[in-house]
């Protein structure tokens, strides 16, 4: 399976590609960053957000796309740039028919560390450990952006045997449903 993540941010957008399966060796396919200049109006800083998706998505051709979830930040601006790029590599993924699983902060660390509320420098010295790579990944959005594929990659299964017995529970007769 090949994962692309992106931890979603108006001024840089990380952007990290994983191959792999669940139990099996990681690969990481590349990592980098989408940059908007912050005086540029939002409208322009999400055509940019979207034309760098749109590159990495043809030249990696994920399967599956995991995206940060948006959570409440005390700062409304930052929270609103974050749930704008959020929306962009979800209607990019979308365009291609390609599924979007979105992760928390917390899912994604305790994935990779085994701590939900592991630090910045542990969940980058995690991610590279788990890729075999010689050095952390830069900056600290794309190693993010590794974390959410790392996550995807090891929840997926699970995810889909959950939807598929919810599935199943709801095209079961009502007085057959525990």
């Amino acid at each position: 399976m090949k994962v692309l993540g992106v931890d979603p941010g108006l001024t840089r957008c990380g952007i990290g590609v994983v191959e792999g399966l669940a139990g099996r060796p990681l690969r990481m396919a590349g990592a980098g960053v989408v940059r908007t200049p912050p005086d540029a109006d939002v409208a322009q800083r999400l055509v940019l957000i979207e034309r760098g998706l749109e590159e990495w998505l043809d030249e990696h051709r994920p399967e599956a796309v995991a995206v940060e979830r948006v959570f409440s930040q005390h700062n409304v601006r930052t929270v609103m740039g974050t749930a704008q790029a959020s929306a962009v590599a979800m209607l990019c993924a979308a365009r291609r028919g390609l599924p979007v699983a979105l992760h928390t902060p917390s899912e994604v660390k305790a994935a990779v560390t085994g701590n939900g509320r592991a630090g910045k420098e542990q969940v980058g010295a995690m991610v590279t450990r788990l890729l075999r790579l010689s050095s952390p990944p830069r900056p600290a959005d794309a190693a993010d952006a590794l974390a959410l594929a790392i996550c995807h990659i090891w929840r997926a299964p699970a995810l889909s045997r959950l939807q598929q017995a919810r599935a199943v529970a709801h095209r079961a007769p009502r007085g057959t449903r525990s």
